[in-house]
């Protein structure tokens, strides 16, 4: 939803409301709609007031945690779809002893719904498509493309499969980068409590020097004062600021094109070839998987960068089907993305030219996909050196701090 500014005229005088609608025609209808005796002069888009933004700061922390479909309950419940579909047992009743079994709360109340629309009467592609958001674009073009062929069951184990390769490249993710994120936090957490409650042990002592302390000794002292006297400060805002910059990347498309484009740009080590393996494997993944199902070229890749979520990769991918409806070819529209390699622009050309695109697709799948799982498998190798130089750093700033006074006490001694 978006904000407009809205011009009213009545009785030769202006004034301005602020309308929210999703585009600049539906404000001025609202807007017309809420004055019916006033003149709509024009709308322009506006920044949120102030109310607003609270209002979508919390709601959207509100949602933060709210719990979220588990994407194992997910590919249980399609699996399953597929296996009593194929035995010929009928979609509705299908689903609704998927609806009885599953423990998921959210997932049963959407599949008791899905049962009712389609006992009403409903295709199972019209049941699906309230519940995008939950499900994924490939879920709702596998749903279609079961009904169209015939064949849900087919479709659906297909689907389960994509599912499935997906949770296991993250699951294999989260795996690798836990060891480094916990070893990270806790060398936070020593530090901190070494900060505030060893430092203060040799405050006393350094505040009797009456030459200069050394610097890195300045440094220790002051984050001692700043975390003894405002760290709860800190925390809070910290906490506010890590929330609010989640809502501005889930609602602000622009904040979140800006941190997308950051994110896989070369500078940021291991990060941006983690991001760019991982969202074009997915890509290619259900592009290849589409195809091969059957599903037109155009509307497979639709479908497919629907699953992108990083903004800047997704703003290159959607250029193709732009490109193809001119009449160029998918290898050459793949080019100008710039996103693909000369190799793989190759196969897939070779791909077209023979008429075996889906065998074409699936191989550069498996590229991505071995290009990924190195990523992940030398993970704890790449982020050692990062990992050493940041512990490293503490403990030579903790060591200079506290022993470099000392060393000058002794000196002053012996002199």
């Amino acid at each position: 939803m978006k904000y407009f500014k809205v011009t009213l005229m009545d009785k030769g005088k202006r004034s301005e409301e602020v309308v929210k609608a999703t585009n600049k025609l539906t404000a001025l209808k609202i807007a017309k709609q809420n004055h019916p005796n006033m003149g709509v002069l024009k709308a322009i888009e506006t920044t949120p007031p102030m109310n607003a933004s609270l209002d979508n700061l919390f709601e959207g922390i509100k949602k933060s945690f709210e719990p979220k479909i588990d994407l194992n309950h997910k590919i249980s419940a399609i699996r399953q779809l597929s296996v009593m579909t194929d035995a010929g047992i009928s979609i509705h009743d299908a689903i609704t002893e998927v609806a009885l079994n599953t423990e998921n709360a959210k997932l049963k109340t959407i599949y008791q719904t899905m049962g009712n629309d389609i006992n009403a009467g409903k295709s199972i592609a019209d049941s699906i498509e309230p519940y995008k958001e939950e499900f994924g674009h490939v879920a709702i073009a596998m749903t279609k493309l079961g009904e169209q062929t015939g064949n849900i069951a087919g479709s659906y184990a297909k689907l389960a499969n994509i599912l499935e390769d997906i949770r296991d490249n993250i699951k294999k993710f989260k795996k690798a980068i836990r060891t480094p994120l916990i070893t990270l936090a806790a060398m936070a957490i020593a530090f901190t409590i070494m900060i505030m409650v060893v430092v203060p042990k040799f405050k006393e002592i350094f505040e009797k020097f009456n030459s200069d302390l050394p610097i890195p000794t300045q440094i220790l002292l002051w984050l001692e004062n700043v975390l003894n006297n405002y760290g709860l400060y800190i925390l809070a805002f910290l906490i506010l600021a890590f929330f609010t910059l989640i809502h501005l990347y889930k609602n602000n498309y622009e904040f979140k094109y800006k941190i997308d484009k950051l994110l896989v740009h070369p500078k940021f080590y291991l990060i941006h070839k983690v991001i760019f393996f991982s969202t074009m494997h997915k890509y290619t993944l259900v592009f290849g998987e589409l195809v091969k199902s059957g599903i037109p070229v155009s509307e497979a890749l639709d479908t497919a960068v629907g699953m992108v979520d990083n903004e800047y990769i997704k703003e290159k991918l959607l250029s193709v089907n732009a490109n193809i409806a001119r009449g160029i070819s998918l290898s050459d529209a793949f080019a100008q993305t710039g996103l693909f390699e000369n190799m793989l622009l190759q196969m897939i050309r070779a791909g077209e030219t023979g008429g075996q695109l889906d065998a074409m697709l699936g191989k550069v799948t498996d590229y991505y996909d071995a290009r990924f799982q190195d990523l992940i498998d030398n993970l704890a190798t790449y982020i050692e050196p990062v990992m050493l130089f940041f512990i490293a750093g503490l403990v030579l700033l903790l060591a200079l701090g506290i022993f470099m006074p000392m060393w000058d006490l002794g000196k002053a001694v012996k002199g």
